[in-house]
C-alpha cells in the first residue's frame, strides 16, 4: 500500500527545494504515516490502519466507526482494505 493515509486521504506533495542562491530543484514533502492498532467495537476485532497524526485526532474526535464510515463515503479507504487482526 502507499504512503496514504486511509482516514484524511493525505498524501505526499512536491515542491522545491530552494538554495541560497535561489537555484530549484524538486523534492517531496512526505506525510507524517504510522501504523496503529485499534479495537474496533461494532465488530468485535483488531483493526491495523495506517494514518497520519491529524487521522489520529480525527477519530479521537469523532471515533473510529464515525471516522472509517467517512473515510469510505469520501472514498479515502474501502471496507476491503481495513486490515482485520487475528
Amino acid at each position: 500500500m502507499s504512503k496514504i493515509c486511509q482516514i484524511t486521504g493525505k498524501k505526499a506533495m512536491v515542491g522545491n527545494n530552494v538554495s541560497h542562491s535561489k537555484r530549484r530543484t524538486k523534492r517531496t514533502f512526505e506525510v507524517n504515516l504510522f501504523t496503529k492498532k485499534f479495537y474496533y467495537v461494532e465488530q468485535g476485532c483488531w483493526i491495523s490502519l495506517k494514518l497520519s497524526a491529524s487521522g489520529l485526532r480525527t477519530i479521537n474526535k469523532l471515533g473510529l466507526d464515525a471516522a472509517l464510515t467517512r473515510a469510505v463515503e469520501k472514498g479515502y479507504c474501502d471496507w476491503k482494505d481495513i486490515k482485520v487482526l487475528a
